[in-house]
């Protein structure tokens, strides 16, 4: 029972990892859409097939709802508050032409 409990606790630290952390990432004034989702996204969102980036939830399916997690991140996502502006909307781009959306 006592293995069961730490391994538990290690499990919950692991996804937490990411909680109220920042990315210093920054991407290049030219970078494409596809090279910084490669670069600073990859790490955890693998690509699902060359043509499909990731899923996404209907919710998240817009431009808006993309920039917003990136630059503020979530529970288990830093954030990359350096992914703004132009390179941010290259993203937010290159993410909803290359996913799948759930309906």
């Amino acid at each position: 029972m006592k293995k069961m409990n730490i391994g538990l606790l290690l499990s919950l630290l692991i996804i937490l990892v990411g909680c109220g952390k920042s990315n210093d990432f920054v991407p290049g004034a030219d970078d494409s859409g596809e090279r910084i989702f490669s670069t600073a996204c990859t790490e955890c969102h693998k690509p699902l097939s060359q043509d499909v980036a990731m899923l996404l939830s209907e919710k998240m399916a817009n431009k808006e709802a993309i920039i917003n997690k990136v630059q503020s991140g979530s529970m288990r996502m830093p954030a990359f508050k350096n992914i703004q502006g132009e390179a941010a909307d290259r993203l937010a781009e290159y993410i909803l032409t290359h996913s799948d959306k759930n309906r």
